[in-house]
């Protein structure tokens, strides 16, 4: 079941390696009414109480997949729907405490009926651009 908060409570977990928390998990829903081709995200930034976490360190989950934020620009043939969050792993050794936490997610895609603007030229949450969400969240377990 789907949340209204682009940034879902259900699913913001620790993952671990080896038995120890290795990173965290988040689910994000697309804020749109309709699916878009997984080549159509250019990615997420991922940022919890003021610590940013690097491309590379956060992998997108859709249909059961995992890929990196690049390879997931090339697949033209994945379709992310409304109806499935993605689920974005973020390495952090340690993972993070329990209790609460400020998440930020700044997420890029591109509209296919709509040009890119160019760098600098569109406010975080214009149309087209990057945009920004925000959520107080408690991790559990």
């Amino acid at each position: 079941m789907l949340e209204r908060e682009v940034i879902q409570q259900r699913g913001f977990r620790n993952v671990h390696q080896g038995g120890k928390p290795a990173g965290f998990q988040v689910r994000f829903r697309l804020p749109g009414y309709r699916g878009i081709w997984l080549s159509m995200e250019e990615g997420f930034e991922v940022t919890v109480d003021g610590e940013k976490f690097s491309r590379d360190q956060v992998r997108v989950t859709v249909g059961g997949r995992s890929y990196t934020q690049d390879e997931m620009t090339k697949l033209g043939e994945i379709h992310w729907s409304t109806l499935e969050p993605a689920i974005l792993t973020v390495s952090k050794p340690g993972g993070l405490k329990l209790g609460v936490h400020d998440v930020e997610i700044l997420e890029y895609h591109r509209v296919s009926y709509i040009p890119y603007p160019p760098e600098g030229g569109a406010a975080p949450g214009s149309f087209g651009g990057p945009r920004i969400y925000k959520r107080r969240m408690v991790l559990v377990r």
